[in-house]
């Protein structure tokens, strides 16, 4: 492997000692870049919430409420794939601890760096029965968050601190990154720190990491690359960083791509080049593609789960493989593959561009143009599985018809959140987004009005793959409005979700954060019920009372619309709804009998009829 640059020094002299262990933690945060930190306060915390006070009064980092510890979990995940940067989270001892466990879990599974941090009572009262004790003498806690974390540990004694926070800070942000997290006494938080102690040096974290590359690996694919004819690329949810550069090889190479359904917010979908989504509420184009036996399939930035890799598709998972990644936990989920190329992503897809470069067939590529916008819209719809009900006129709505309404109205700089379930194969399926202006940068990537810089997370579709907890989006879109005023959220959620978490919509209302709730109404747990149905298994349990959520929105003081059918839809003014300060909430009756693009799920539960 080899090195672009040097690692920082790990350790240096704190010439002000911190006031208390607390005040340490936050220090370290704020040398990070963490703007703020996600949790709900009790006992067993309370110096931590002191220490933040104390921080935001100096302009550092600041604590957000959420309404439960899972939510504040989902805001921290919505942080970190926003900025890129870590994603902070704090719940106090026993039953706080627990509420984090979920949220944890789906940051792990989605490689989302987050730091976890949760109390325990003053360590001389372990074993006695104190209150939320979740010691290894009471309900461990540290023990439950062993299997969903990257760095998991107790801090029994104060001088512990500096290095377990150092170890947890660096491991949470490295490859394959994930959650850390620390189970802190109360009295060890508030214990004053020694003068002269020497702790980490937190700012050397902000310093680039070394971009490691296998050049002996890059140079075999790009010698591939030169005798292939019309490559496929992957492109994976690890490759936002790398999206310029990718669309610049997929032209270089005369090549065709296609994305995870997580990756498919780093691009732009009316690129005359893609073919669509491969995997859970993909598109027949994509897996056509790959059964076609391209002689080579480059896949970047993922590790191949059920939704990612079409349940394990044979089409994709051969010996025509090429799979690229910085994560060997992501490489070992390829051994049939032909070639590994270890390696941080963007620096492989630079390293190639100079070696394609001539292309293969003597002189680059003719740049691809990029088609009229009707041109291109009737190309994606082309894609779907039901363009007819793009249109039309009808009551209830036509999901399909929402979230391509969605896409095609809202300013193209809107992120996209879209729970589990439903909601997410929807969105993975129809959504579109377009803008008139320009949806283009070099190569054809997708770039957000303003040109902002783009980051490794920086995407304007977000869905979680691996772990998929129902409710998700709703706190992650407070915690991506929040690390991004610029940009306008819009949470695709259903019924089913929004009764589970929906009170952090007051978390945005609180805090003024542009975020558009569209709640798909069904009066049901819509998955389970088409999955029911397609299983030839028992209708059971998947009945919702009708909800009118718009009222319970207005009860909070929230705009709240019910939308019954496509007139109402389109009477709508997003352009006014994506701009007024605080949240709004649709409340969208949608046509419970149209069945989502979900037969990947099906097959993988070995329920397809």
């Amino acid at each position: 492997m080899e090195a672009n640059t040097a690692l920082a020094p790990a350790f240096a002299r704190v010439t002000e000692p911190a006031q208390d262990a607390a005040d340490l933690i936050v220090a370290a945060l704020a040398a990070l870049g963490v703007d703020y930190v996600f949790g709900v306060p009790g006992g067993a915390v309370e110096p931590l919430y002191n220490a933040l006070a104390r921080s935001a009064r100096r302009g550092g980092p600041q604590a957000v409420v959420a309404r439960n510890e899972q939510g504040a979990a989902y805001m921290a995940d919505g942080y970190a794939r926003e900025t890129g940067r870590l994603g902070v989270c704090i719940a106090t001892s026993g039953p706080g601890a627990t509420n984090l466990i979920t949220g944890v879990a789906c940051a792990y599974d989605n490689h989302v760096p987050l730091l976890v941090i949760t109390g325990q009572p003053p360590i001389r009262n372990f074993g006695r029965g104190a209150l939320q004790e979740s010691s290894c003498t009471g309900i461990n806690t540290v023990a439950m968050f062993r299997p969903c974390t990257r760095y998991n540990s107790l801090v029994s004694h104060a001088e512990q601190l500096p290095t377990k926070l150092f170890n947890a800070l660096m491991q949470a942000q490295r490859a394959p990154s994930g959650p850390s997290h620390l189970s802190i006494p109360v009295d060890i938080l508030r214990q004053p720190l020694a003068d002269g102690l020497e702790a980490p040096d937190f700012a050397g974290l902000l310093r680039r990491a070394p971009a490691l590359v296998d050049l002996p690996a890059v140079r075999q694919l790009a010698r591939l690359l030169f005798s292939a004819r019309q490559p496929v690329w992957l492109i994976g949810d690890g490759c936002g960083e790398a999206a310029n550069e990718l669309m610049q090889l997929v032209r270089r190479t005369e090549g065709r791509f296609i994305t995870t359904p997580d990756g498919k917010g780093f691009i732009n979908p009316r690129h005359p080049s893609y073919r669509g989504v491969f995997g859970f509420g993909g598109h027949a184009s994509a897996a056509e593609l790959l059964q076609g036996e391209p002689d080579l399939v480059i896949a970047l930035g993922t590790g191949f789960g059920e939704f990612s890799s079409g349940g394990w598709s044979t089409a994709l998972l051969n010996s025509r493989l090429v799979h690229v990644d910085d994560s060997d936990e992501n490489l070992m989920r390829s051994p049939m593959a032909r070639l590994h190329v270890r390696g941080h992503i963007k620096s492989v897809c630079e390293q190639l561009i100079a070696l394609l470069a001539p292309s293969h067939q003597g002189q680059e590529a003719q740049l691809l143009p990029f088609l009229h916008p009707q041109m291109a819209r009737q190309a994606y719809e082309a894609m779907v599985d039901s363009p007819q009900a793009l249109r039309g006129d009808s009551a209830p709505v036509k999901p399909q018809r929402l979230v391509a309404s969605l896409g095609e109205r809202c300013p193209p700089q809107t992120r996209f959140v879209a729970d589990a379930g439903n909601s997410a194969a929807w969105a993975v399926h129809y959504l579109a987004p377009h803008d008139q202006r320009s949806a283009r940068m070099p190569g054809g990537a997708f770039l957000p009005a303003g040109q902002e810089r783009r980051m490794r997370s920086s995407s304007w579709l977000r869905v979680t793959m691996d772990f998929a907890p129902m409710g998700w989006a709703i706190g992650s879109a407070v915690g991506i409005a929040l690390a991004n005023r610029r940009c306008p959220v819009v949470c695709l959620t259903g019924d089913g979700s929004y009764l589970m978490n929906g009170q952090e919509i007051t978390v945005a209302a609180e805090l003024g954060l542009t975020v558009l709730y569209v709640v798909l109404n069904d009066g049901a747990l819509g998955m389970v019920k088409h999955g029911q149905r397609l299983a030839g298994a028992e209708p059971i349990g998947f009945q919702l009372p009708q909800v009118d959520f718009a009222a319970m929105a207005a009860a909070m003081g929230i705009p709240g619309h019910v939308v019954r059918s496509t007139q109402d839809l389109d009477a709508l003014d997003f352009g006014a709804l994506l701009s007024r300060r605080g949240p709004t909430l649709l409340d969208v009756r949608i046509d419970g009998e149209e069945v989502p693009p979900m037969n990947l799920r099906m097959r993988t539960l070995g329920t397809a009829r």
